[in-house]
């Protein structure tokens, strides 16, 4: 049985007429009919019934363009991504981030992505704004917490939390905290607009816990957050793979180990009806190197 002639049925049977397949396939009407019929003859079953003025389908020949229909759509897919696979990855990649994400290890991964594939310019977006992807033009972006947006196809790729963290300096004027209740007497660096009205919801020893904080920094940018830490105004709540390496550096200290926020998932996501290009996928497989799911 030649698979060209099955694929020439299923266009058929997807068109609704030999002409309306002629016309997808390029090919002419009675090649497409002579198809058909060949596949017929290598079959032994009648698939199709013909007559001057229409064309209906067989019990066998709705049953056999189920399964067939199947099979080719997974040999498109295969030849597909084995044509992804020998092409080198080009053209002009636009990815969106939380704020937080530029620095290691995120931007560890981007070098290493455009050192491996250097016909990809790359446009990073660093944004904590929910951006329209579809509008932005934006091929992938990364986010983290509870994804809302139905439109999106998401991969996780790991996990966030934040902790707690001072400096050195903060610690030796005001001492450690030894308790969750102590953070009411010290001062925090507030991720926010406001100090009013501020509370810190945590897991630890005894389950999940609540406490007011307050200080004299507000900033709603994480980085600012985490250099006002640093400066020595205060205790911070910050995402964790955002101060690993200023905890080694003894930059920050970690305080109260025992305590974090939920664990919450970090995705990749790009628009359900955009084609997932090479690029997006090796550079995601490189983030997600990264970023190990727990």
């Amino acid at each position: 049985m030649d698979l060209n002639d099955l694929a020439v049925f299923v266009r058929v049977i997807e068109a609704g007429s030999f002409t309306g397949a002629a016309r997808l396939l390029g090919l002419p009407k009675a090649t497409v009919s002579r198809r058909v019929a060949e596949l017929e003859r290598a079959l032994g079953v009648r698939l199709l019934q013909r007559t001057t003025r229409s064309l209906s389908v067989t019990d066998a020949g709705r049953l056999y363009y189920e399964q067939s229909s199947q099979a080719l759509r997974t040999i498109e897919i295969a030849n597909q991504q084995l044509a992804e696979a020998t092409v080198e990855p080009s053209g002009t990649l636009r990815v969106s981030a939380p704020m937080g994400m530029g620095q290691s290890p995120f931007i560890d991964a981007m070098s290493e992505f455009l050192v491996a594939h250097p016909k990809v310019k790359l446009e990073l977006i660093l944004s904590d704004d929910l951006l329209n992807l579809v509008e932005e033009g934006i091929d992938l972006a990364f986010r983290s917490g509870v994804l809302s947006d139905s439109t999106l196809v998401a991969r996780k790729i790991g996990e966030t939390h934040r902790i707690l963290c001072a400096s050195p300096a903060y610690l030796r004027r005001h001492g450690a905290p030894a308790t969750l209740s102590d953070l009411r007497r010290h001062e925090c660096v507030i991720s926010g607009r406001s100090l009013a009205g501020v509370q810190w919801t945590l897991h630890g020893p005894r389950g999940r816990e609540s406490v007011p904080v307050g200080g004299r920094v507000a900033v709603n940018e994480m980085f600012a957050v985490v250099a006002a830490a640093m400066a020595g105004h205060g205790i911070a709540l910050v995402p964790h793979n955002m101060v690993g390496q200023a905890v080694q550096r003894r930059r920050l200290v970690h305080v109260l180990p025992k305590y974090a926020t939920p664990a919450g998932g970090f995705y990749a996501v790009y628009p359900s009806s955009r084609h997932l290009s090479p690029a997006v996928k090796i550079f995601v497989d490189m983030v997600a190197k990264r970023f190990p799911v727990a």
